[in-house]
């Protein structure tokens, strides 16, 4: 996905700017502001990793902070396998045993649950900053309201996974292998919230990733990996026993909201603005910080 192997889709898209009257780009008027706003512009890194390092503590902070209701849990946990019984689609047990059937492959799937949630997400970000300034902010803004909607699945649906099911003989992959696959198991369980399951970010963010290099990269092999990595990533969180099926349902509703936010804040997907941004100028945020602090001085 380097500079060389990208080719963006700005020749088969044209964004026009939108017509604007003389009160409207008036400076100091809130129309002005609001245009500034949605104008998408160069990103500053300092800016960027310090916005997703505390949206990601809070993230972290809120969500181990909902209360962890083993009862109401273990409930939801029996009426979703219920459902999806009814749809003829809780195979999730046989593709559990199955995998833990062969040691390589359910450890492999350890760490890939594990790892390449943040590691993926970190590198689309980056080659996203880096090769598409002008398409950064609407994308991470949709990673950003996919996981926030997400908060409230946790709060108001408590759910376990299926490996913590009672009496349902699902494997703990990473219990039974000794590998460090989930921040759920094992000696990281007191890190995070366990039933918090619905819906699944793991589903949330790799389908994030996946659309984001299909719609950006000419490359086929890449457009190809994009699509594959969500579909294996449901696969892992089966087979590993942290989901069920209609988690991943969960995560792809949350990343609907997720695009439908950020196609209203910027008035178009991600992949149809352009390239480059447009407006080379400090964020209206950042501006106001800048000008109060040299003021005190």
């Amino acid at each position: 996905m380097g500079e060389a192997s990208v080719k963006t889709l700005e020749t088969r898209t044209d964004v026009s700017s939108p017509n604007v009257t003389e009160s409207e780009t008036r400076p100091g008027s809130d129309r002005a502001l609001l245009t500034r706003l949605r104008s998408p512009r160069r990103p500053r890194i300092w800016f960027e990793v310090l916005l997703i390092a505390v949206s990601y503590w809070t993230y972290s902070l809120i969500r181990n902070a909902v209360p962890e209701q083993k009862a109401a849990a273990l409930a939801n946990a029996d009426w979703i396998w219920r459902v999806e019984h009814d749809l003829g689609i809780a195979v999730e047990k046989s593709v559990n045993h199955a995998v833990d059937s062969v040691t390589w492959l359910i450890v492999g799937m350890n760490y890939y649950y594990a790892t390449l949630h943040f590691i993926v997400t970190i590198g689309v970000l980056v080659w996203i900053y880096r090769f598409h300034p002008g398409r950064y902010a609407a994308t991470r803004l949709i990673l950003f309201a996919t996981t926030g909607v997400a908060l409230l699945g946790y709060y108001f649906f408590p759910l376990a996974p299926p490996r913590l099911m009672s009496g349902q003989d699902f494997v703990d992959t990473v219990v039974v292998h000794h590998t460090w696959g989930s921040m759920a198991s094992g000696n990281l369980k007191q890190m995070s919230n366990q039933y918090a399951a619905m819906p699944s970010m793991h589903i949330g963010w790799s389908l994030w990733c996946g659309l984001t290099i299909f719609a950006v990269a000419s490359a086929p092999w890449a457009r190809i990996l994009g699509l594959l990595y969500p579909a294996a990533t449901l696969v892992v969180i089966v087979a590993t026993a942290n989901h069920f099926w209609l988690d991943a349902v969960g995560g792809m509703l949350c990343l609907t909201f997720g695009y439908l936010v950020s196609r209203a804040w910027y008035g178009s997907l991600p992949h149809r603005l352009p390239r480059h941004p447009e407006h080379a100028g400090a964020h209206p945020f950042s501006e106001a910080l800048a000008n109060r602090f040299r003021a005190r001085v």
